[in-house]
């Protein structure tokens, strides 16, 4: 079955809103309980195997009911390949910020992508970045310093730098996924990420495989669950809105995380915690407006051009 084109979907922007929050609700549980099972004395490199392989019958599920499987076949195994491992890496340093930051602040520094989205294509693609976007960068750097404050030692700096290496590598993983939205459904991007992460991490796991209590399997079993949920949700939002109207639901991760954290016992959130992340907030929202008014911009423009 060949997938419907873009423009013959219908908008229905509170659908996809509401499949956006979905998933970043679900995202936030996964990252949590990847908090809480590392107190149990899961090795991150389970945990990561448990989150790819528990996901993919979902994957598969999606997949199929929504372009058929035969919707996968790729020439560009390479690309898909090159997604994974910086994907794969992603997804440790997002795991490690949560283990060793609190959640609602490994949330906050995660907002920091968009802002090395914009310096990375500025830089690599060549992007014209203008004015707007780059005072926007600066306000969302400053918000990182308004929250870590490190004159006062409230953070530990290694969960930072992780956090913030998570952001950056996140940030390079959308390049790559530009590319291979050219050519590839996001079915099929997500199908051969989950499947060709499970191969290193397969190989890993008999290194660091332990027995567990059945609570701990359980808890294992949400985070495959709720991430495979997850991300189905976050592609299927932008089939039914635009980058534009779905992006803002992200942020709600401060919220979620918040709530989830005091759950398991961590402190609320210092009150720079909460400025800083008004602040990477704020530029994270109008990166991802000038984004949209440029794109605007650029159609008005080709379809204003005389035809050849």
């Amino acid at each position: 079955m060949t997938p419907a084109p873009p423009h013959s979907r219908p908008h229905r922007p509170l659908f996809a809103i509401g499949l956006r929050l979905s998933a970043v609700i679900c995202l936030s549980i996964m990252f949590v309980t990847v908090r809480v099972v590392d107190g149990r004395g899961v090795h991150v490199v389970e945990s990561l195997f448990y989150r790819q392989a528990l996901a993919l019958p979902f994957v598969l599920g999606w997949v199929a009911m929504a372009d058929g499987l035969r919707s996968v076949q790729t020439r560009r195994i390479g690309v898909h390949a090159s997604r994974m491992l910086l994907g794969l890496t992603g997804m440790l340093l997002n795991f490690l910020s949560y283990i060793l930051l609190l959640p609602a602040e490994a949330a906050t520094i995660g907002f920091t992508m968009p802002i090395f989205g914009t310096i990375l294509s500025a830089l690599i693609l060549r992007e014209a970045t203008g004015i707007h976007r780059w005072a926007a960068v600066l306000i969302g750097f400053v918000g990182v310093l308004v929250m870590v404050r490190p004159d006062a030692a409230h953070f530990p700096l290694q969960g930072v730098a992780v956090a913030i290496a998570a952001a950056f590598v996140t940030a390079s993983v959308s390049l790559v996924l530009r590319e291979l939205g050219r050519t590839e459904s996001a079915g099929v991007v997500v199908f051969w990420f989950t499947t060709l992460s499970t191969i290193p991490l397969g190989i890993a796991m008999p290194f660091f495989a332990q027995m567990h209590d059945p609570v701990t399997w359980g808890l294992l079993l949400l985070i495959g669950l709720f991430g495979g949920i997850a991300q189905i949700c976050l592609t299927a939002a932008l089939r039914w809105g635009p980058v534009s109207v779905v992006l803002p639901m992200d942020y709600s991760a401060i919220i979620w995380t918040t709530l989830l954290g005091l759950a398991i016992g961590a402190p609320w959130p210092l009150a720079t915690t909460w400025i800083g992340a008004s602040l990477i907030i704020a530029s994270g929202l109008y990166i991802a407006w000038r984004e949209h008014v440029r794109g605007k911009a650029a159609r008005v423009r080709t379809a204003t051009l005389p035809p050849d």
